[in-house]
Formats: C-alpha cells, sequence, structure tokens
C-alpha cells in the first residue's frame, strides 16, 4: 500500500500533467476528461468543463501523483480552490543525481525555498515551490535520518 499525493487544480490540471510528466520522466500518464464519459442528459455539463480533467495519474521513478480539476460547477459543493502551504509532495530516492534532476526541473518557472544541500538530517536535502504554487521537498535519505534518531532513542 502507498500514500498518494493528489492534487486538485481550477482547470489548468492538463498544464500541471504536461511539466511533471516531463520534469519527472513519467514512466506512465494516465488520463480522463469530463467529457470522456457518458453525461447524465438532466446535467449536461457546460462545454468548458468537458475538456477539463476528471482523473489523472503520473507514474515515475520516485513514486506517483494523481490529480484532477475542480469543476467551476461544482464549486458551491467543494468550495473555492485555495493555494497554499498545506499541501506537500515529498521525494525521498537515494540516487542524488535522480533528485537533483527533478529538483532542477521542477524549479523551472517557480521558487528555490531552499536549494539542495548537505543538512544534519540528509546528505542532499532542498525545498521548492513550482510554477503551479505546489510545494515540493528532496531528501536523498530521510528512512537513514529517521532510523538513526529512533535507535538512538531506544
Amino acid at each position: 500500500m502507498s500514500a498518494i499525493a493528489y492534487l486538485n487544480f481550477d482547470g489548468i490540471a492538463e498544464q500541471v500533467i504536461e511539466f511533471y510528466s516531463e520534469a519527472l520522466s513519467a514512466i506512465e500518464v494516465k488520463q480522463v476528461k469530463f467529457g470522456d464519459i457518458p453525461q447524465d442528459p438532466n446535467y449536461p455539463l457546460p462545454e468548458n468543463e468537458l475538456n477539463m480533467i476528471m482523473e489523472s495519474s503520473i507514474q515515475f521513478a520516485g513514486g506517483k501523483l494523481m490529480m484532477s480539476d475542480i469543476l467551476p460547477s461544482m464549486k458551491t459543493v467543494t468550495g473555492e480552490l485555495i493555494k497554499g502551504n498545506n499541501v506537500l509532495i515529498s521525494l525521498v530516492i537515494d540516487d542524488k543525481q535522480q533528485l537533483e534532476q527533478y529538483f532542477n526541473k521542477l524549479s523551472v518557472g517557480g521558487h528555490v525555498l531552499m536549494p539542495l544541500s548537505n543538512t544534519p538530517w540528509s546528505s542532499c536535502f532542498g525545498m521548492l515551490v513550482d510554477k503551479f504554487g505546489i510545494s515540493w521537498k528532496f531528501n536523498s535519505d530521510a528512512d537513514k535520518f529517521l532510523d538513526g534518531i529512533i535507535s538512538n532513542k531506544k
């Protein structure tokens, strides 16, 4: 079993999928638009919503991301999307070269909060906010740090 970060967007999910697929060297990309499924004739979607992403996934060497668009017609139910720092994607990869490649590609058009560097908790750690407002944390050896602290507490 694995935990997967699921991201919602305001009509830009297709752009995000394209960017993340390239930046993370995706192995597999799946996406379904609202117009790809049968529509309820009693509640037809407006034309602009049919091309929005209903469900998608991006499989890459470090894991999997899922995302979709929130339909404008559903915002009375879901509420408005608010960009914030409450969603963060953490990539924990031992391969520092791969980690650096992901970091560099995802930082394009975004903002680096902390460049990749050696820290007391990781030999390669960094943070950034990508051009879509999503926060990312990169860590080459998070498990080693956690295991070391836990074993010292015993």
